[in-house]
């Protein structure tokens, strides 16, 4: 089991979100179980490399 974080908000109708570690790809839900649900099937996509130019963000350490 791998811990990630998400950032997710409500709007008039939708709650919408996506995982931190990739911004660009956004998913919603009528309420924040389907949202959490919509996250892990688009984390699914993204994993599978369905999603082509998918931006990551890693952490390098130079001296």
């Amino acid at each position: 089991m791998t811990e990630l974080k998400y950032t997710w908000w409500k709007s008039d109708i939708f709650y919408i979100g996506y995982w931190n570690e990739y911004p660009d790809y956004m998913t919603q839900g009528l309420d924040q179980e389907e949202l959490i649900n919509n996250l892990k099937s688009l984390l699914e996509d993204i994993r599978s490399n369905e999603i082509p130019y998918i931006r990551k963000t890693e952490t390098l350490m130079v001296a």
